[in-house]
């Protein structure tokens, strides 16, 4: 990508979803927002995504949008994967806007022994679809083109073996080098033996962090370990 069509992309007004960037057509709540909640104005420039990868920029006009560039294709993202025993309400959403904005490919709600609310049936429908909803509007925002894929939840005992989990411990490690998708837990911690004893472990340091800040560091550190297989906090640097 160009330096200049890089600065559009990002002055650009908002970023849309369509079904194809390259006929762009906004759906009712898209329109919506553009109108009357940005109010744009006729040449104006927005960037359209279909949510994997492909996007385009285009000018607002009286009636839809106007392609002024072809449809280009960012390349998919190494994997990172956080498993979050999620906390409630608004921190919840915190942490789903911040790991989209971070870089995060997925998010596997995590049931653990200690959750401190009921994450089934109805209410976690709820959840699951305002999060969904939080990290479509968190991408537009940050101009990210793939979507932050947000599974349904499962429990310690089904997490994949390679799972590294987040833990305040003296076995805990500050080496990220290879670690791909981690699990941090809620406010309670874990429970004893929730994870077998030969699970990898890693630590975010010295401090105690509420979960949600737990989350957004874990999965920042993931991106990076993914980014840069020599990633690593450093053991010497840690004792």
């Amino acid at each position: 990508m160009s330096l200049e069509l890089f600065e559009r992309r990002v002055a650009a007004l908002a970023q849309l979803r369509v079904v194809d960037p390259a006929r762009p057509v906004l759906d009712q709540a898209a329109e919506h927002h553009l109108r009357r909640v940005l109010r744009a104005r006729v040449g104006e420039e927005v960037v359209v995504t279909d949510g994997r990868g492909a996007w385009a920029l285009c000018a607002v006009r009286e009636a839809g949008l106007e392609p002024l560039t072809g449809p280009a294709t960012d390349p998919t993202p190494p994997a990172s994967v956080l498993y979050l025993a999620p906390p409630r309400g608004e921190r919840a959403d915190w942490a789903i806007a911040k790991a989209t904005e971070v870089g995060v490919t997925r998010v596997v709600p995590l049931v653990s022994a200690n959750l401190a609310w009921r994450f089934a049936g109805e209410a976690r429908a709820k959840v699951l679809a305002r999060w969904r909803r939080v990290a479509e509007e968190a991408a537009g925002q940050c101009r990210r083109t793939h979507d932050l894929v947000i599974d349904e939840p499962t429990t310690p005992a089904a997490v994949p073996g390679d799972v590294a989990v987040c833990e305040i411990s003296s076995a805990a490690s500050r080496d990220w080098r290879g670690v791909r998708a981690v699990a941090v837990g809620p406010e309670g911690g874990w429970a004893p033996g929730e994870w077998g004893g030969d699970r990898r472990r890693v630590s975010l340091g010295d401090t105690v962090l509420r979960s949600e800040t737990a989350a957004v560091l874990a999965g920042a550190l993931c991106v990076l370990a993914g980014a840069s297989p020599g990633f690593s906090l450093g053991e010497e640097e840690a004792r």
